[in-house]
């Protein structure tokens, strides 16, 4: 059984900064891709970033330099530094992860809110 446990949510006023951790825990193949995906009322789930093994990352086009995501691969951890929030950044944030052979798995959310 693999779960993915994620940290870090809560309220902050704009132009505030979060930092989002998610740990994956329980047997499974190697991971090859952690990222963060968020919900807001009424929308679709939307990815936010996205990190290879190698290090490779993919972001967002409206979060690209605010938004940073890193992980620790001997932790089997994955972190979202948010910074310069706003208001529209206010969603459900989903941990996400996908293993060598194909496997996903998602974490159960932590809620962001951005408001004065």
């Amino acid at each position: 059984q693999v779960q993915l446990v994620e940290s870090g949510g809560g309220l902050v006023q704009p132009g505030g900064s979060l930092r989002l951790s998610c740990v994956a825990f329980g047997r499974m193949f190697s991971i090859n891709l952690m990222g963060w995906y968020r919900q807001a009322p009424g929308k679709e789930r939307e990815l936010v970033a996205s990190i290879t093994r190698g290090g490779s990352t993919e972001y967002m086009e409206s979060e690209k330099g605010r938004f940073t995501i890193t992980r620790d691969n001997a932790k089997n951890t994955v972190y979202l530094q948010m910074n310069s929030l706003k208001p529209e950044d206010t969603a459900v944030y989903y941990c996400h992860v996908k293993n060598d052979v194909g496997q996903q798995y998602w974490g159960q959310g932590t809620q962001v809110t951005v408001s004065p």
